[in-house]
């Protein structure tokens, strides 16, 4: 079912469509992708400081002016005169040597480079997010039938034993275990429905719309197998060629490679060129009603002679930002070797695991069929016959939670080389089937 045709009650989905929904509406990645966004303007802002600027001024003033002098007579004749003036300034600069604007434009194209690569790796998180929380709902769904299974095993045993003690062929040491534990999957049950609840209201909150069923792993086709190459070392060597976060962290490095030489522009002159045209009308007092037009081009050059130590006390804060961008790469470069020998080893564990619990659960079955016989035979008691089950019920428990575990970690081991993606997650849910 296509989500544009689900109902507002609910709707169900499978992993691929969670992941498109998740996509489009989870409220992290669109934060993400919006500071991405944002800032790329870095670059078009920094490269503006090396394009030429225009700038223009106008300006009109009424002025009074009072003027007292000697009269003929030798007394003091004052006389008052109101004019106007005005000037207008059209400046054009261009600079032509600014290395710190230069550095500045290169180390906002690093800026950028380390925001996508947070950005793509916040996708991959998505991938990661989204996985966990489906097969969080699955495994929670699938231990709630499991307890379902065991209640309903544990209540026939009691119907059982409650005949066999009327009929005086057991003791009520049995009957009363049996309904220990019933209750004690009574109480599970309600425990686990609490849990599904949960899973899928975190489910719902990364597609950002209300989810009623989800489809589940197919017993035909969830074939379990190691992953593909089957080589740690040829994991890592991708992951440090494409994880999105040591691409930041080597982007960090640039950007504080940069630093560097923007402290060491400090002690750089500068030249622009300056191009002026301006015209002004009744200047001064000395010049009513005359207007005066000077046009200028020339070179301006700016020497820094001393500042403080502001410059060298800079240099020396970006050296020291950049050892700790370095040494951040260095611990970035062990981590991801460390993750991604984690999520390697767990999903061929995981494997192991699973394959190892497959043949424990046929085991199982075939012991508590010997016991039911045992049972009916007096050879054992009830007890007996209820601890096999409870076994089986670990058993299967812990079965799923190894297959879903091998799928998270797939997951996540691809993430790590930057390549979960819907295709990724395509091949995942193949495995996939809605039920009837």
């Amino acid at each position: 079912m296509r989500l544009g045709l689900c109902p507002a009650t609910g709707y169900s989905l499978d992993l691929l469509q969670a992941y498109q929904a998740a996509s489009t509406r989870d409220a992290s990645i669109l934060s993400s992708r919006a500071n991405a966004e944002a800032a790329r303007e870095r670059i078009p802002q920094a490269y503006s400081q090396l394009l030429p600027s225009v700038s223009a001024s106008f300006g009109r003033n009424q002025n009074q002016l009072s003027r007292s002098a000697p009269g003929p007579t030798g007394a003091e004749v004052t006389s008052e005169s109101r004019y106007g003036s005005s000037n207008q300034t059209l400046t054009l600069r261009q600079p032509l040597y600014r290395t710190y604007q230069w550095a500045q434009h290169k180390q906002a194209k690093a800026q950028v480079a380390d925001s996508d690569a947070a950005q793509k790796e916040d996708e991959q998180n998505l991938a990661v997010r989204v996985t966990t929380a489906y097969f969080d709902v699955l495994f929670a769904k699938d231990q709630l039938g499991i307890i379902q299974s065991q209640k309903s095993a544990n209540l026939t045993y009691l119907d059982a034993a409650r005949k066999r003690l009327a009929a005086g062929a057991v003791t009520r040491t049995d009957a009363d275990e049996a309904q220990a534990r019933v209750d004690v999957t009574l109480a599970q049950e309600v425990e686990v429905r609490q849990q599904v609840d949960f899973a899928l209201r975190q489910l719902q909150t990364l597609v950002g719309q209300p989810v009623s069923k989800v489809a589940g792993l197919d017993p035909a086709k969830s074939i379990l197998a190691y992953p593909q190459p089957n080589s740690l070392d040829v994991w890592i060597d991708r992951a440090e060629l494409n994880n999105q976060q040591f691409k930041s962290l080597r982007a960090k490095v640039e950007a504080a490679r940069i630093e560097i030489d923007k402290a060491y522009a400090g002690h750089h002159p500068t030249i622009d060129l300056v191009a002026q045209i301006a015209r002004s009308d009744s200047e001064n007092q000395n010049f009513i009603n005359s207007r005066y037009t000077n046009a200028s081009l020339g070179l301006q050059l700016n020497v820094p002679l001393y500042a403080g130590g502001s410059v060298n006390s800079a240099v020396r804060q970006a050296l020291a930002s950049y050892r700790a961008a370095e040494q951040a790469l260095e611990a970035g470069r062990r981590d991801l070797g460390a993750r991604v020998h984690r999520e390697f080893r767990s999903r061929t564990e995981s494997l192991a695991k699973a394959k190892a619990l497959e043949q424990s659960l046929r085991s199982i079955g075939q012991f508590i069929i010997s016991n039911q016989r045992s049972l009916r035979a007096g050879s054992l008691t009830l007890v007996d016959v209820l601890n096999a089950e409870q076994q089986k019920t670990n058993v299967r428990r812990d079965l799923a939670q190894a297959r879903y575990l091998q799928m998270v970690s797939g997951v996540r081991l691809l993430a790590l080389v930057d390549s979960a993606d819907a295709a990724s997650l395509g091949a995942a849910n193949a495995l996939l089937v809605v039920d009837k």
